[in-house]
């Protein structure tokens, strides 16, 4: 069975909230797996949070949401099994999946408007991996 978690920072949480209102619109369930609130967070604790659970299942994914994007997705991708994608556009995200199978979406609150996140969200989890040559590839990671 898919499940969907998703945590931030303290800079990606304004942004989580409004995923998470997108998820339940669609009545789509989802984990939140912290923080509740905007107080300054390290961002390694949610990005570990969130791989760990991910890697557990090839059916489960993640969204992560900070400043940039950057630092969630270098956390993430620490972790065996996990193929994070920074998402900056709606082209890189249905890339990442189209052809690098990814779990694990990273977006920044600070450099996507909330319409732009919300579309990636949406792409990331209606978008399927293609295999195929691009399966080979993912072998070689």
């Amino acid at each position: 069975m898919k499940k969907i978690f998703l945590s931030s920072d303290h800079a990606g949480f304004k942004l989580k909230e409004l995923i998470k209102t997108y998820l339940n619109k669609k009545n789509i369930k989802f984990f939140d797996l912290g923080p509740q609130n905007d107080e300054q967070v390290d961002y390694p604790d949610f990005a570990h949070k969130v791989a760990k659970k991910v890697k557990t299942s090839s059916n489960h994914v993640g969204i992560l949401v900070c400043g940039s994007g950057m630092g969630m997705n270098i956390t993430a991708n620490r972790h065996k099994n996990i193929r994070a994608a920074q998402c900056y556009n709606l082209k890189s995200t249905k890339l990442s999946r189209l052809h690098n199978d990814a779990n694990i979406i990273t977006l920044g609150s600070r450099l996507l408007t909330s319409k732009n996140a919300l579309n990636c969200v949406n792409i990331f989890l209606n978008t399927k991996f293609e295999g195929g040559r691009h399966a080979k590839r993912i072998r070689k990671i």
